[in-house]
């Protein structure tokens, strides 16, 4: 029972969240509302013409100059209902698929400004089916579902009102028996909520699996891992199909059993108003009124059979705006417009006393101190897991310090805008990232005022334009998205000249070089040394050889310093530093 409650309190919160959406595309839901009364009232009054017709027939026989006028209603009416439910149709698609539009707009400004520990700790995967897949139920469930549920109820009280109006007697057995089939929807909606919850989440995990799998096919197929993919997607695959078939199964109970007890409803319609016509004073129901009253029935019983069917889709719908909701009700980062922007950085950079935990029960980095004047260049190595790409984090303001501050000319990064702060860094990070487009589109990123001489030179010092120019197309040559036509080392080359083009003040070098080979990296080498010239460099390497010429190497193990100095100076302590660097060129 208390999981009724609760699923009952979160229907009625995901219909009222939708609804906001829905208030922006209030004038075609209103026309739709319009559009299907008129259809509905034209539908309704048709069986009345037809009744009046049997009662001229069976008054005068078949006289058509006498029934020309019925039947010249009845085809205006016909014709009017149905192009109603045309613009109904459209006037419902049109709001529908605003409201998605809408809500697929928030969802990915949402991506935009949730925190880096949120994308971090949670599936790729999960994140694409909510904006997708949910998203496009909510549509086809929610929105397009409520109309017919609409229409439906329209139709009932209709009927209800027509048959009351001609005879009370017949409209209360109708309405004596119609509460039984309402009985049986309400027990089996509740219980099929549930089910539609558990088939989506899994759908989710499905979702991440497959887009795993396909972004580390290479990395999969490497180590001989596909068997295993396979069992784990069979695995939910089966958990989908048989989650799935138990909610439909339950959902589609709904229909048949709505059927029997409109069959009742129509049964005691033909009985009762036989009875009422058969009874003394019953003339006053003649056998074109009972046809009618026959029809109303079908018509009355008709909504309830299409509404058990939408009873599905509402349900799968709900569970599926739920997992939307959630995922635009996450936690973002704190606003911070009200903040003054850091202009252009000379690139003094000062921790002091910094204290930093990915998990609170978990401390890695503890009252880190370090100054860095302009124009040095600080190398930080280690082991994996020291902490040095969580510097490069902090530095970058992915995440805050959780202690102490992190000061860039003596300004407190916590105190101006993270967009000024970050446009005055230039980043080449482990993970090269190429959007689809041109090999120009993707170097001007870094610039998007350049021109393509400017590009080109970039491109030369980075020692990128030696390939480009062997590309189908030059630089208008298109890649994919992460660069999946280039080599790794070549999509690393185009993010280095990406910076090159920035000029930025600050440069950040994560394993800049991981991805090219020893003879390249020479050649690059010259490039890099012009490129930091003069600007304040961070280097996180673990080859040791790449960091030599460095003004400051940080040792760095378990979230600390353990040494700092110039390269020779470390290599005469003969401590830690020495010992990483030995254990990479020892033979």
């Amino acid at each position: 029972m208390k999981n009724k409650k609760i699923s009952g309190k979160t229907s009625a919160k995901t219909l009222a969240k939708t609804l906001r959406y829905a208030k922006h595309r209030r004038l075609q839901i209103a026309l739709a509302a319009l559009f299907a009364v008129i259809s509905t009232a034209a539908t309704l009054y048709i069986p009345i013409l037809i009744g009046k017709a049997i009662d001229c027939i069976l008054e005068s026989g078949v006289d058509f100059s006498s029934l020309s006028s019925y039947f010249l209603q009845i085809a205006v009416l016909t014709g009017a209902a149905a192009l109603c439910q045309w613009l109904m149709n459209v006037s419902i698609n049109s709001a529908a698929y605003g409201i998605v539009e809408n809500i697929r707009k928030d969802a990915m400004h949402k991506i935009q400004r949730l925190p880096i520990s949120h994308i971090d700790t949670h599936p790729h995967g999960d994140i694409v089916s909510r904006v997708t897949a949910d998203v496009e139920q909510v549509c086809e469930g929610l929105v397009i579902g409520a109309l017919q549920f609409f229409t439906g109820a329209v139709t009932i009280v209709g009927t209800l009102l027509i048959m009351l109006s001609i005879n009370w007697i017949i409209t209360l057995a109708v309405v004596v028996i119609t509460p039984v089939s309402l009985v049986v929807a309400n027990v089996i909606a509740k219980k099929t909520y549930s089910m539609f919850s558990e088939s989506t989440r899994i759908r989710g995990e499905q979702t991440a699996l497959i887009d795993e799998a396909i972004g580390e096919q290479k990395t999969v197929q490497a180590l001989g891992t596909e068997e295993s993919f396979k069992e784990r997607f069979d695995t939910l695959n089966e958990d989908l199909r048989k989650s799935s078939q138990v909610a439909v199964f339950a959902s589609s109970l709904v229909n048949p059993a709505t059927r029997f007890v409109n069959s009742l409803v129509y049964a005691a319609v033909a009985l009762t108003g036989a009875l009422v016509a058969i009874a003394p004073g019953g003339s006053a129901i003649t056998a074109g009124i009972l046809s009618s009253l026959l029809a109303y029935a079908n018509q009355y019983t008709k909504p309830f059979n299409e509404i058990s069917g939408v009873i599905a889709e509402l349900q799968n719908a709900i569970a599926c705006a739920s997992r939307v909701f959630e995922f635009l009700e996450e936690k973002e980062e704190e606003s911070d417009a009200s903040l003054p922007s850091l202009e252009t950085a000379k690139g003094n950079i000062r921790f002091d006393g910094v204290s930093f935990s990915y998990e609170p029960e978990r401390p890695l980095i503890e009252n880190f101190c370090l100054d860095v004047k302009q124009g040095e260049h600080i190398a930080i190595v280690g082991p994996t897991g020291a902490g040095k790409s969580t510097l490069i984090n902090l530095l970058i303001r992915f995440y805050d310090v959780t202690g102490g501050s992190l000061l860039v000319d003596g300004t407190n990064i916590a105190e101006v805008t993270r967009k000024s702060l970050r446009g005055n860094y230039g980043m080449v990070l482990q993970d090269t990232w190429l959007r689809q487009g041109t090999v120009r589109d993707n170097i001007a990123l870094g610039n998007p005022l350049a021109g393509d001489e400017e590009i080109r030179e970039a491109a030369k010092k980075a020692r990128a334009d030696h390939f480009i120019r062997k590309l189908s197309d030059g630089y208008d040559t298109v890649i994919g998205p992460g660069g999946a036509s280039l080599s790794q080392g070549q999509a690393q080359l185009i993010c280095i000249a990406r910076v090159i083009l920035q000029n930025p003040k600050i440069l950040i070098l994560d394993e800049a070089t991981s991805s090219i080979d020893t003879r390249t990296e020479m050649k690059i080498s010259a490039a890099m040394d012009e490129m930091m010239e003069g600007k304040t460099s961070f280097i996180v390497a673990h080859r040791l050889s790449t960091v030599q010429n460095a003004d400051k190497i940080l040792v760095m193990n378990e979230g600390s310093i353990v040494e700092s100095g110039k390269h020779e100076e470390l290599l005469q302590k003969g401590g830690f530093y020495s010992k990483l660097y030995m254990s990479q060129f020892s033979i």
